[in-house]
């Protein structure tokens, strides 16, 4: 059930052009734009630029592809009333989910495929295989959170408004947290605030892969633990509320 439940979350999700471009296009083309011109330049701590580049568009990546696929994708099927009919079937709450969460990991891996492969071919930049590994790792096992925010999203506005309030919460927060502009290049007030924002400390894991993060990886999976109840509580309540509008 779960297998077959997970290839057509995958269909869905392919059949959707919006998504795809977004999500595999999108920070491929940030890199073409952002990295390619510096992507073989020194950092700070010896390493290339390009690196770490691709680790913070990464990071974008894989947080966008959890927001949107649950997010935006949730609310489709509530407008479209899928929900309805899925109330009807056999399938267990916990295979759906299950389901949309492999499918968005397949999506969170093919993003990356696509972003390395042009930092590696394209760019240049050389990393060794060990370390590209533990960048994809990272970035997969700390993404949990953003799919509880994008669940929040999906249950709690309807499908002609999430889209807008994915954009509206997910894109200040990815720019606010330094993966488009180093963190010490931000202007002073989001200097002060970044540290409480959770893209923040994904940023800070997927840097630590190249060992260029400025905090310990325990407390950047603390702060990212701690935002993944905090968002699957809300995405919970907003599911409860819906289920009681809808089926009393």
């Amino acid at each position: 059930m779960l297998a077959a439940q997970t290839r057509a979350e995958l269909r869905l999700r392919w059949r959707v052009p919006a998504f795809g471009l977004t999500t595999l296009a999108l920070p491929a083309v940030f890199f073409a734009f952002f990295g390619l011109p510096v992507a073989r330049a020194a950092g700070p701590d010896g390493g290339h630029v390009g690196a770490l580049l691709l680790a913070s568009f990464g990071a974008f990546a894989v947080g966008s592809v959890m927001v949107y696929a649950f997010g935006v994708g949730v609310a489709v099927e509530r407008g479209l009333k899928v929900d309805r009919l899925l109330r009807a079937t056999p399938l267990p709450l916990a295979v759906l989910l299950a389901a949309k969460g492999l499918a968005a990991l397949a999506f969170a891996l093919l993003a990356l495929g696509v972003l390395l492969g042009v930092g590696v071919l394209v760019g240049g930049v050389a990393e060794p295989p060990a370390v590209w590994a533990a960048l994809v790792a990272r970035l997969l096992a700390g993404s949990v959170p953003f799919a509880g925010l994008g669940f929040a999203i999906g249950y709690a506005a309807g499908p002609q408004a999430a889209p807008a309030l994915a954009n509206l919460i997910y894109l200040p927060l990815a720019f606010a947290s330094g993966l488009f502009t180093p963190p010490g290049r931000l202007p002073r007030f989001l200097q002060v605030v970044a540290p409480y924002l959770p893209t923040y400390h994904y940023g800070q894991l997927a840097w630590g892969a190249l060992g260029a993060a400025s905090e310990p990886w325990g407390a950047s999976v603390a702060w990212l633990a701690g935002y993944t109840v905090v968002f699957f509580a809300l995405a919970a309540h907003a599911y409860r509320r819906e289920q009681a509008r809808k089926f009393g």
